[in-house]
């Protein structure tokens, strides 16, 4: 057994049995903001055998008060975050395989990258993407770990399919929706406490003591002194078309997920094309600085300065217009610069 373990291994509810199977495990982690890079650093050190991580956004400075995973040098480079968390977690540790994808968790790739994977981790903004994540847990049978926080708060709950109500079972019982936007500010400490959560619950799942695995709903306030833990299991609900005897997964409908949509909590609207397919940024860069435009760029991703807008394109076409939440005049402006 490595010893980098050691520690780990001597804990009872591991040991080298744990450790093994954790190192032959698949995570895939939806979000590399504070949430994400906190759970994949823990995952990482931990040992888990390959790594995935899907975001669509780069590492900006308000970012470094809580993402740990990232540095002033990433935000100089505006490098996008799954990219700079791959580079980092590379170097704590080379024994996990990580995989780093920039873009959109939309239904499609989801459900391309279920295969082989073990355990899903929420650490996304929105909950279009969470309800697309949950839909994907019920049809593939993969338990996934819902976590969010604002302010001073958080709450975490671990769905496992065929066991415990799913998340379009828990939105009847409690209103979840008012937690996908950071307007209210947040707290480094309110992120750790739920980092906590889902990455004691992850290590649990993966070393597969199923009856360890916490059964409640739980929600705090650090400021407020606050700590709830409710019991979940009569939520389930029989005609969840996510996960009851009817199901259609309707999530995973890829009609049903918006191509403009407004970042949370932020003047910036993310604009997706109808087509998928790459661009070539050094190329669009190239025509753009020609047009009178002033540009920079990454191997990763063109911004472009439009008096006090920016644009931000990335290699699949997907575009964040910068300084507006009208989603009719970043329309505008997409077409305007990419046709």
């Amino acid at each position: 057994m490595n010893e980098r373990y050691s520690r780990q291994v001597l804990f009872p509810g591991i040991g080298k049995e744990g450790q093994e199977k954790i190192s032959k495990k698949h995570v895939l982690i939806i979000g590399a903001g504070a949430l994400g890079s906190g759970n994949a650093e823990i995952l990482t050190r931990a040992g888990v055998g390959r790594l995935t991580i899907v975001d669509r956004d780069y590492v900006e400075a308000s970012n470094l008060q809580r993402q740990q995973l990232y540095t002033e040098e990433d935000v100089a480079e505006k490098l996008p975050k799954a990219a700079a968390a791959e580079k980092r977690l590379e170097a704590i540790n080379s024994d996990v395989e990580i995989n780093a994808i920039i873009g959109d968790a939309t239904p499609e790739l989801l459900e391309e990258l279920a295969a082989g994977v073990d355990l899903m981790l929420d650490a996304t903004d929105n909950f279009e993407t969470r309800m697309a994540m949950n839909d994907v847990s019920q049809k593939y049978n993969i338990p996934w770990i819902y976590g969010a926080c604002v302010g001073s708060y958080g709450m975490s709950f671990s769905i496992i399919p065929g066991k415990t109500p799913c998340l379009n079972c828990l939105l009847r019982t409690i209103p979840l929706q008012g937690m996908t936007c950071d307007t209210g500010g947040i707290i480094s400490p309110a992120v750790q406490m739920v980092i906590a959560h889902q990455t004691a619950e992850a290590l649990k799942m993966l070393v597969e003591d199923w009856d360890a695995v916490r059964q409640t709903f739980v929600s705090f306030d650090l400021w407020r002194n606050q700590y709830t833990s409710l019991k979940m299991s009569k939520a389930k609900f029989a005609g969840c078309l996510s996960c009851g005897e009817d199901r259609t997964y309707p999530y995973l409908d890829s009609e049903n997920m918006t191509k403009t949509t407004v970042l949370c909590g932020r003047d910036t609207v993310q604009i997706r094309p109808s087509k998928s397919g790459k661009i070539s940024l050094e190329q669009l860069a190239g025509q753009l600085s020609t047009l009178g435009y002033t540009v920079k760029g990454n191997p990763y991703l063109v911004s472009v300065e439009m008096g006090e807008e920016r644009m931000v394109i990335f290699q699949d076409g997907r575009a964040l217009i910068h300084g507006t939440k009208d989603l009719t005049h970043a329309k505008t402006v997409y077409q305007r610069i990419l046709g």
